[in-house]
């Protein structure tokens, strides 16, 4: 028999399919599975539409069987099958695919005839590639195919890039049978796993476990042996030796069918979205919130997703991959699709499935195309809208998640200059000095999540409580809001009666900078040298008073810090402390901790300000210091300034020299 070439274009690009274009070399079981699946599903609609009765969609089935010693792994379908000129222009033209045109001709169909009585039908395999995936792993693919309605069947058979041979052949039903002769394992791969039942069975549940026919395979199985009669018993009854087994196979549904998310949500329980996702996730936490969208128009897909109710070990590591689970008709594309998600939202877990994306040759490379886009922007606003409607209705469960996962909304806000803050501000909530509750929790651990939640408030809420006369929005950083709530810059305010915001992660102030203001008020660190607040005429007039009075002095104790601060001043945000340091310009204190705290060549340093109260009696003691003993005068100045360092979290230059000045004033 003559064997028939395939056109040069087709024979480059099955040399390159086999070589190079599929990643991995396992999903050539997905592509002949959804080829079965469209074959299936092409008779189906084809009995519906012409009305061809006895047909029923729980008739159909696809079948896998393996032969260890012949090497052979068979796919057999009981589906439209093809004739001989429909193997020849499917099989033997490359990117031909019959799915398309099928598909095309009843979209054609279904315009024209309006039939109520016709069912849709998804097909999966529309660019007639994926069938040569199947030379990956295989030296020889024989193809026995008889159309629906025919009386005779033909073979289709190709060892690769060769060439193909057709001829007439035996098959007592309508369908088609895919065998493959499994290639020997090399060095680099082992193909015999393509035989084993394990291998096969975690591919289907991997890939196909949503194909809505069953995918069957013969499983071996033992049983114990019967106990003969007259056998002979123990003084129990029981058998006198332990039973034998024998061997006995059975076919076994390896495939759910029902994706979770294709069922209507009116029929689901919450426990049946907890369960799906911790079988899926492996998350014995309940998620936070469950979000299942069906979109159908221009653009139709289905998303099924999850906050998680906690962070994921690796979360916050370089090992953790973002992405969504992305399906096309029930048969998964790609594992994790990071262009699904942005990466402020790289928390949520769950999957898509759509039936418009655009593939190209391989199903595991989306072209980056307007559907796939469309869809993550809607996600994205989805994803907003549920999380904003969490904040609104429950407030401690919203502060739960930001527990967790406010950090990456932090890091969005400051990432590309901003450029994603007006999206993301509304979801932040921070610590306030706001306290709403009048009861104390008294130890009650749930009392006091529930205290703390209630005091996470959002940016809106400080705007619309803020005085008419506050200029800005106040805040202040540290490690903890304990040691935040204790900050001598903060008296002031407090005192005023102003709200203060509690920042103590790492990026809470270069985020700020980037939000520079909300609803038009600026952000002010309590810790900034000027905090502008608005003064009466006699406080203006007393504090220039004291200023003339202590230039001097203050101008002598910044020459006894040597360059460690840019100015010392008198304090007017002081009420207990005796002293606090304060910094000018764009760069805190808390960012020079941070910045340092990164490998960095060089270190950085705020410029710093020692703000002294003027009414604490340490002014005083300074004050007659500085015309009786100068000397003495710098051993306050240097012990001023590292208790200052302290409050701040940061080391004195010399603990030793620190420690030996404390004593020396304490013994004099």
């Amino acid at each position: 028999m003559a064997k028939k070439q395939f056109k040069a274009e087709s024979k480059k690009l099955l040399d390159l399919m086999i070589n190079s274009i599929y990643t991995h070399k396992e999903i050539f079981l997905r592509e002949l599975i959804s080829n079965a699946s469209d074959a299936i599903d092409k008779l189906y609609y084809q009995s519906l539409s012409e009305g061809l009765s006895g047909m029923n969609r729980e008739d159909f089935s696809i079948r896998i069987d393996t032969d260890k010693e012949a090497r052979t792994l068979t796919i057999t379908d009981n589906g439209i099958g093809m004739t001989k000129e429909e193997l020849e222009k499917n099989l033997g033209t490359i990117a031909r695919s019959g799915s398309l045109d099928f598909k095309t001709a009843m979209q054609k169909n279904e315009d024209s005839e309006k039939s109520g009585e016709s069912e849709t039908v998804d097909i999966i395999g529309q660019f007639g590639v994926g069938f040569y995936s199947a030379f990956m792993v295989s030296d020889k693919v024989t193809v026995v195919s008889r159309a629906f309605g025919a009386d005779e069947a033909w073979q289709w058979e190709s060892t690769g890039a060769d060439g193909y041979t057709v001829k007439e052949a035996e098959k007592p039903d309508h369908g088609t049978r895919i065998t493959l002769v499994i290639k020997q394992d090399t060095e680099d791969e082992r193909y015999t796993e393509f035989l084993e039942e394990y291998r096969i069975r975690s591919l289907v549940r991997r890939y196909s476990d949503y194909i809505r026919y069953p995918i069957q395979m013969m499983v071996e199985k033992s049983r114990p042996k019967e106990t003969p009669e007259g056998a002979a018993e123990t003084a129990d009854g029981s058998p006198d030796k332990a039973p034998e087994y024998e061997t006995y196979y059975e076919l076994e549904t390896l495939n759910s069918m029902i994706p979770l998310w294709k069922k209507q949500k009116s029929s689901l329980t919450d426990e049946d979205y907890n369960n799906f996702y911790r079988e899926k996730y492996f998350d014995m936490a309940e998620p936070v919130k469950v979000i299942h969208t069906n979109v159908e128009g221009v653009l139709s897909y289905t998303a099924l997703l999850y906050i998680p109710g906690q962070t994921p070990f690796n979360y916050y590591s370089k090992d953790f991959e973002k992405g969504l689970q992305l399906y096309s008709s029930g048969v998964m594309i790609m594992d994790k699709c990071p262009d699904l998600l942005p990466d402020y939202f790289s928390f949520v877990r769950g999957l898509v499935d759509s039936q418009d994306l655009s593939l190209n040759i391989s199903r595991e490379m989306l072209q980056h195309d307007r559907q796939l886009r469309a869809i993550a922007q809607r996600l994205e606003k989805k994803i907003k809208s549920e999380l904003q409607e969490l904040l609104a209705k429950d407030r401690e469960k919203y502060a739960a998640f930001f527990k967790n996962f406010g950090l990456q909304l932090k890091y969005g806000v400051y990432e590309g200059y901003g450029m994603n803050k007006d999206k993301l501000q509304d979801l932040l909530i921070y610590y306030s000095s706001y306290d709403p509750s009048e009861a104390k929790a008294g130890g009650d651990q749930d009392a006091e999540e529930k205290a703390s939640a209630s005091r996470m408030v959002t940016l809106a809420e400080y705007v619309s409580r803020m005085k008419p006369e506050q200029k800005y929005i106040y805040y202040a950083c540290g490690e903890t809001n304990e040691k935040i709530d204790r900050m001598p810059q903060t008296e002031v305010l407090k005192d005023k009666g102003y709200e203060i915001l509690y920042m103590t992660d790492d990026v809470d102030e270069f985020a700020v900078q980037m939000m520079r203001e909300f609803d038009g008020k600026q952000f002010r660190n309590v810790s900034s040298d000027d905090l502008e607040i608005e003064e009466t005429e006699e406080e203006k007039e007393a504090a220039k008073k004291q200023e003339e009075e202590s230039r001097d002095l203050l101008a002598y104790l910044k020459e006894c810090l040597d360059g460690k601060v840019t100015e010392v001043r008198l304090s007017q945000r002081l009420r207990n402390h005796p002293v606090c340091l304060t910094a000018k310009g764009g760069l805190s204190i808390e960012m020079e901790k941070v910045l340092n705290a990164m490998p960095m060549d060089e270190k950085v340093r705020a410029d710093r300000v020692l703000e002294i109260n003027a009414s604490h009696p340490i002014a005083e003691t300074l004050n007659q210091l500085y015309t009786s003993d100068k000397e003495r005068l710098k051993t306050y100045a240097r012990v001023l300034y590292d208790q200052a360092l302290l409050i701040e979290g940061l080391q004195p230059e010399d603990p030793v020299a620190f420690s030996n000045a404390v004593c020396e004033l304490m013994t004099k």
